[in-house]
């Protein structure tokens, strides 16, 4: 454990676990179908590339960046889209990788932008959902866990940039994010 790191929430046997989980599921929902699988960067790349892995559907890549935060731990309500999707997602089934699901800002603004492209199904996975953050109304259609009201890093989760390559989940120290 990182010295920044106060606990573990989830061991990297439990992440490794709960993505197999989430996986198994997608194996299950989508064996008929191609789906485009997009990455929203930088936070989901660990958890996108574990799990895709393990797809046993035909999938297709596409990335975008897309954050409501900015060098913060507080989000800013405002989404920006720095690096958008080269795919044209018309009429095809659009599954949205994320790390966590927070107040709900970007993957409520981006899942709109995103409906308005017409795919024919548009779904959205997420290793981690914090609901009781939620303030834009976002529910995720695949949860690997629900966790507490927590500040946490690693599996692509990070403060400021950090911390994301640990491959557990980790609370950090109230005292590295408030200064």
């Amino acid at each position: 454990m990182h010295q920044d790191v106060e606990r573990i929430l989830l061991t990297e046997e439990e992440v490794a676990g709960t993505i197999q989980k989430l996986a198994d599921r997608l194996n299950a929902d989508y064996q008929d179908k191609e789906v485009l699988c997009v990455c929203v960067l930088k936070g989901s790349v660990i958890v996108y590339s574990d799990l895709v892995r393990k797809f046993t559907f035909p999938v297709t890549f596409d990335f975008l960046i897309a954050s409501s935060y900015e060098s913060s731990s507080v989000s800013s309500h405002i989404l920006k889209i720095k690096k958008d999707l080269e795919t044209d997602i018309k009429g095809k089934h659009v599954l949205i990788i994320e790390d966590i699901i927070d107040t709900g800002h970007t993957l409520f603004h981006l899942k709109n932008e995103l409906l308005k492209r017409e795919p024919a199904s548009l779904k959205i996975c997420t290793l981690l959902d914090k609901p009781s953050r939620r303030e834009d109304p976002m529910e995720a259609d695949y949860v690997g866990a629900v966790i507490p009201n927590e500040f946490v890093v690693g599996c692509g989760l990070d403060y400021d940039g950090r911390y994301r390559q640990f491959p557990y989940v980790g609370v950090l120290k109230r005292e590295c994010y408030e200064k």
